[in-house]
């Protein structure tokens, strides 16, 4: 039987090709493949990333360059031929080109920029000018703009000649003479159109828009509330600069979630994948918040020095340590990650404050009397079946953990909830308040309810 060239793996076609050597060969097999295909088999063979980008037609290594992570871009650029990477980087479309830039050193991005063509080079440079995490990074000037006073037979007759050069075709937007964004028409208004209908025809004038200097964030939220391939970016005269489009934003969203998870679990964001930073680079983002942390734990141990006579006199105590602790920590992490969350997806914002603190102080004390339930029931258990004796004021133990529970639990939903926000209202990133960080911040108030709430019930009896 016969096996055609299709049934065998990518791969192996092309490590056959590799090991002919065959020039002529690699770059037709390179070029009849996806794109996504052919940036899967850089990422399988990384040896031969550069030769791959190489034997690509310009066109096709632009597209798959754009889309491969930042550290391969790097690598990529790094090794090949001067000539080869400039032609490379003026390919690329101005909003992607930006994007690798600022991810290097300015001495390497000014060298880049020199190897630019004149009208790439400044394009290039007026979006470096914006500020970082704007809108303005994220936006490229290639897209269609007609006027008022054009008939549909013009609009396409536009769209024919200027669309190869724009990213998409699917909006079509509309100036004046001095550039002042009018509104914005899909393609599909166009088309239906009667050929003499007139662009101000069709107009409505409820077109959407972002400023240049918006955070990247608002064009998150902007595109997740308006059914929108792309939105326009105007100054603050309403001057239509470039347009932004949902790819564009859906990387963005992507990078921050994955930052945002990394300093959930108490560390800084990495800006590479984690087995590309070396060993000094990673203990460097690590070791900030745990000597934080590890800071906020002594704190812990001053609490429970403070309370040293109370331990020593109700040594049974001591037993319900770790459990008041966890428990506080754990609805900590839970409340945060939830508000962090829910911030993130645009659900809720810092006014909605109040509502946030109501439900968390209802949900706190419910789940509180859960764990406390339960706490209270383990002691009567173990204390009817002879497991383990808690003394004669075992009911009181056991009520002490019930009401503790409630209040530490309570009190790590309020804080877990709250430090977002309030983090958020400072203009910090709220995912800072990680879940570690929350639950070392519980752990010290934990102990000083925990025997404030023991002296109340065994003073005079244990204490």
């Amino acid at each position: 039987m016969q096996i055609e060239e299709t049934d065998i793996p990518l791969i192996e076609q092309f490590d056959n090709l590799i090991s002919r050597e065959e020039k002529l060969a690699i770059q037709e097999f390179l070029n009849n493949q996806n794109i996504s295909d052919v940036a899967e088999l850089i990422y399988e063979r990384p040896d031969y990333e550069s030769q791959i980008i190489a034997h690509l037609s310009i066109h096709r290594a632009a597209g798959v360059f754009k889309i491969l992570d930042v550290h391969i871009q790097k690598r990529i650029i790094q090794n090949l031929p001067t000539f080869k990477s400039a032609e490379l980087l003026n390919e690329l479309p101005a909003d992607d080109r930006v994007a690798f830039l600022e991810e290097l050193p300015p001495s390497a991005v000014r060298d880049m920029i020199k190897t630019l063509d004149p009208e790439e080079r400044k394009v290039t440079l007026e979006l470096l000018g914006y500020p970082e995490n704007s809108v303005g990074r994220l936006m490229t000037p290639d897209y269609i703009y007609v006027f008022e006073y054009n008939t549909a037979r013009e609009v396409l007759d536009t769209v024919r000649r200027f669309g190869k050069n724009t990213e998409t075709i699917d909006v079509i937007y509309v100036i004046d003479g001095k550039g002042v964004l009018l509104d914005d028409l899909r393609i599909k208004d166009i088309i239906l159109a009667s050929p003499d209908a007139r662009v101000n025809e069709l107009m409505d004038g409820r077109f959407i828009s972002l400023h240049a200097t918006d955070d990247q964030e608002v064009a998150n939220e902007v595109f997740k509330m308006n059914n929108r391939v792309a939105l326009p970016v105007t100054d603050d005269h309403d001057i239509l600069l470039g347009i932004i489009t949902i790819d564009d934003v859906l990387w963005v969203a992507s990078e921050e979630f994955g930052e945002d998870i990394q300093k959930i679990g108490g560390t800084e964001a990495l800006d590479a994948p984690y087995l590309s930073i070396s060993i000094p680079k990673l203990v460097r983002k690590r070791a900030g918040w745990l000597v934080l942390l590890f800071l906020g734990e002594m704190l812990t141990a001053t609490a429970m020095q403070f309370f040293q006579k109370e331990i020593e006199a109700a040594t049974v105590l001591a037993l319900f340590i770790p459990l008041i602790m966890s428990s506080g920590g754990n609805s900590g992490s839970q409340a945060s990650t939830l508000i962090i969350q829910a911030m993130a997806l645009g659900e809720l914002t810092i006014a909605d404050w109040w509502k946030v603190m109501r439900r968390e102080i209802l949900s706190g004390i419910l789940l509180g009397a859960i764990l406390g339930a339960i706490g209270f029931l383990r002691i009567v258990l173990w204390q009817n079946l002879h497991i383990f004796d808690y003394g004669i004021y075992w009911k009181l133990v056991a009520t002490t953990i019930f009401f503790s529970l409630i209040g530490i639990v309570l009190w790590g939903s309020l804080m877990g909830s709250m430090l977002p926000i309030i983090l958020k209202k400072l203009k910090l990133d709220p995912a800072s308040s990680s879940a570690p960080f929350v639950a070392t911040l519980v752990d010290v108030t934990g102990i000083v309810i925990y025997f404030s709430v023991a002296y109340f019930f065994l003073q005079g009896k244990l204490l």
